[in-house]
């Protein structure tokens, strides 16, 4: 399967790379985030879309190092809304995230939690990038020399942050920031700087007063429009994607393409990703606020393929929705076509093919399968899944064909569509069997009639006619019987779940199979 010049995206950014960044031994690609709350599908759109540059340079022959920073010496600025014990974690604002208890208990802190959560679902949709914890860093003076080399260019910082700010910086502006040694908070002053390696502040909430040396001190912290281009050259980094807050006329990214430059480096190729929105299913995406829809909850419905393909196979700048609702079919409808389209399965123009082989290809954990994985789609599956009352083992036994190296895949996507049925499907789309002896509805002579005469076709022809030859029985059944067919489907469905409609019929009683529909059928005589 062709893999380079295919003309998506990844691949036009990963020979950007190539020809801006030139010959390397080893090419770094960044992403990263702030854990103030739950790491919600909206930042994973960063971490994916870095993953899929990630392997369009490896796919060229490269060596790639895939960083992932945790900004987690940020200061906790507000208390979640999906915490318990809120009293107590305000008792922790202005102070660095990693010092706030984690009240759930997931982890040693609050910023803890919120990575290990993350670092535990990344594997399963094959993402494994080398995490860097900047409060660590931080707190080992890691970044000294930086800082004193921000502090020795603070004039030349200065002009890049004005060159985008309507109020110039107040005189008094440092070009860092400090978490008071006593009472942790960041609302300290800074009251000089001996030219080399100690910096005096004050705090105005405790009342301590003290000089650090730069080498030793832990609480000193470049500001975010400061230390992200440090970290540019420090980590050496080639690519990293941004959102459109970050993209925006005058914002961080405009500010850190200046300030790079006073590190000695240059800014990495980027490019600028759109918000995703949610449909199908209730919630801002805020971490801040608790209120998120998070990769945890998009893998309870999409495959770990399905999720990858997601964004794959769209722009980084194109805003799109995570869908919950039927969209959710349609989807994985596209993902079974990309996958026929890529084995040659279903014909398409060499354009086509190319585009959707690699879109393919990259939807997947790792290599792809020599044959083409078994499909069944998902709309009827989630029929199936309904008729055997969400039994998986019986649903994946009535699909024939199947061989033992393909259950695994097979029974994610039956897990997927079970959840997906009963925790957000429309009413309509669900249903589920009447008991056998559930008691039939008054039904005309005419009605009772065509039923009979299904009932005599499900005795002694169901398993022997196909489904088109089923359905001709149908329709020749209610024809006898001297009634419309939609009136008679209409009987049928509300015999056999209790609604006016319900899954393609032939298809449907061939499913149920002849043992349960001769128990409620007979109902009807």
């Amino acid at each position: 399967m062709e893999t380079l010049n295919t003309g998506h995206w990844a691949d036009i950014n990963a020979e950007k790379i190539l020809r801006e960044k030139g010959e390397k031994a080893v090419y770094t690609c960044a992403s990263g985030i702030t854990p103030s709350g739950t790491v919600h599908i909206g930042n994973f759109r960063e971490i994916i879309s870095t993953d899929l540059v990630v392997r369009a340079l490896r796919d060229r022959g490269k060596t790639v190092r895939f960083i992932y920073s945790w900004d987690d010496y940020d200061v906790f600025r507000k208390v979640p809304k999906n915490m318990p014990d809120q009293e107590l974690l305000a008792k922790y604002l202005r102070q660095p995230i990693t010092l706030v208890p984690d009240t759930l208990g997931r982890a040693e802190n609050y910023a803890r939690g919120n990575e290990k959560d993350l670092e535990a679902l990344l594997p399963l949709v094959g993402v494994a990038p080398e995490y860097l914890y900047q409060a660590e860093r931080y707190s080992k003076s890691y970044y000294a020399a930086e800082i004193r080399h921000a502090l020795l260019h603070k004039e030349e910082i200065r002009k890049t942050l004005d060159a985008f700010r309507t109020d110039p910086l107040e005189s008094a502006w440092w070009p860092v920031s400090v978490f008071c040694e006593k009472c942790h908070r960041d609302e300290t002053k800074i009251e000089g700087w001996d030219g080399d390696w100690g910096l005096s502040y004050s705090c105005p909430d405790c009342g301590n007063r003290e000089t650090l040396d730069l080498r030793r001190a832990s609480g000193v912290k470049l500001p975010w429009r400061i230390d992200w281009p440090m970290r540019w050259v420090k980590e050496g980094v080639d690519f990293e994607p941004a959102g459109k807050d970050h993209h925006s006329e005058g914002g961080s990214f405009d500010t850190a393409r200046l300030t790079v430059q006073v590190f000695g480096g240059q800014a990495p190729v980027t490019f600028q990703y759109d918000f995703l929105s949610i449909k199908g299913r209730g919630g801002k995406i805020s971490s801040s606020s608790g209120e998120v829809i998070g990769l945890d909850d998009v893998l309870e419905v999409y495959t770990p393929e399905l999720t990858r393909f997601l964004f794959a196979g769209t722009r980084p700048n194109a805003e799109f929705a995570i869908s919950f609702d039927l969209d959710v079919l349609k989807l994985y409808e596209d993902y079974d076509k990309c996958e026929r389209i890529a084995y040659g399965a279903q014909e398409a123009n060499e354009k086509e093919k190319a585009k959707q082989s690699r879109i393919y290809e990259l939807s997947q954990l790792g290599k792809l399968e020599t044959d083409m994985p078994y499909q069944v789609s998902i709309r009827h599956l989630s029929t199936l899944l309904q008729s055997y009352e969400g039994d998986i083992e019986r649903t994946l036994a009535a699909l024939e064909g199947v061989k033992p190296s393909q259950l695994a895949r097979l029974k994610q996507r039956a897990e997927c569509a079970w959840r997906w049925v009963t925790r957000f499907a429309p009413e309509d789309f669900t249903f589920r069997l009447k008991p056998e002896a559930a008691v039939a509805n008054t039904l005309t002579d005419a009605q009772a009639q065509a039923v009979r005469g299904l009932l005599k076709v499900v005795d002694t022809a169901l398993d022997t006619l196909d489904e088109k030859a089923l359905n001709d029985k149908i329709y020749a059944v209610a024809g006898e019987a001297g009634i419309d067919t939609k009136e008679f489907f209409k009987v049928m469905y509300q015999a056999l779940v209790g609604k006016d409609q319900g899954p393609r019929l032939a298809s449907f009683l061939k499913i149920i199979g002849k043992q349960k529909l001769q128990g409620v059928l007979s109902n009807y005589r």
